[in-house]
């Protein structure tokens, strides 16, 4: 069964709001169930790309779990619950888990023996295949890397997938090539959970270095990630959340003329 989803207001969209022994206990249940499913998270780009692309609001509409990942939607969904989270003396960041909150735990998700890692470079997905078999002890661990994504290297991944029939399926191809290959070939993947988690697999590496968690909890990491990535990020940081603005802006003027007519 799918945890519930709960609104964040002003963005319009729908999130699991999961702490990480909950993402533990999710896994674990969708392990069991033998069935395909997803784990997605939700931040501004992916709030943007939900409101202007109807495939990658199909995917996560049908998600088993869209965690708060981005501290802005984490804030806004707790600002509509505070009083849930009062009484389980938790504060809002609490709920907001990006993927290295939750994979550095992987160990505690029971049944979990088969583990794929698909993306980043080759030396990345290496060290990250390695840590993640330190992580879950006992566990089958392999990985194919993601550098030079194409439709060649999209296939003979989907094969491989198929062969080695992991439980669990860390996709890291940055958003939204993720995404859009989940949209696009989870018919025809083996059943297992699987996991979009952007960069983590560098972090998980040790390749790309992580924002300290208080700058997190601040909602400061995108200042971070600006420091380190210019290029790829300014343009998120700075441009994208007018691009949002106009998006739900124009999602109100239309329901607003809809309930008029």
């Amino acid at each position: 069964m799918n945890p519930e989803r709960q609104r964040v207001p002003v963005l319009d969209v729908d999130a699991t709001p999961l702490r990480v022994d909950g993402v533990i206990e999710v896994l674990g249940d969708l392990i069991a169930s033998g069935t395909a499913s997803t784990v997605l998270g939700h931040n501004l780009h992916s709030v943007t790309l939900f409101h202007s692309c109807a495939g990658f609001r199909s995917l996560y509409d049908r998600s088993a779990v869209v965690l708060l990942d981005g501290a802005p939607v984490a804030m806004l969904w707790g600002l509509a619950h505070q009083r849930q989270l009062k009484p389980l003396g938790q504060g809002t960041m609490a709920y907001r888990l990006g993927s290295m909150d939750w994979i550095p735990a992987l160990g505690s998700v029971p049944g979990l023996d088969r583990i794929a890692v698909v993306g980043a470079g080759r030396e990345a997905n290496t060290k990250a295949v390695a840590r993640l078999r330190e992580i879950v002890p006992g566990a089958t661990v392999d990985g194919m890397p993601g550098e030079s994504w194409d439709e060649s290297l999209e296939n003979a991944v989907v094969t491989w997938l198929g062969e080695f029939r992991p439980q669990l399926v860390l996709l890291g191809l940055g958003m939204p090539l993720q995404e859009t290959v989940l949209q696009k070939r989870l018919p025809e993947l083996p059943p297992a959970v699987y996991c979009a988690v952007g960069g983590a697999i560098e972090q998980v590496a040790g390749v790309q270095k992580l924002a300290p968690r208080w700058l997190g909890r601040l909602g400061l990491e995108w200042a971070w990630r600006l420091v380190l990535h210019p290029g790829r990020v300014a343009y998120r940081v700075f441009i994208e959340p007018w691009k949002l603005a106009g998006l739900l802006i124009g999602r109100r003027i239309q329901s607003s003329r809809s309930k008029g007519k």
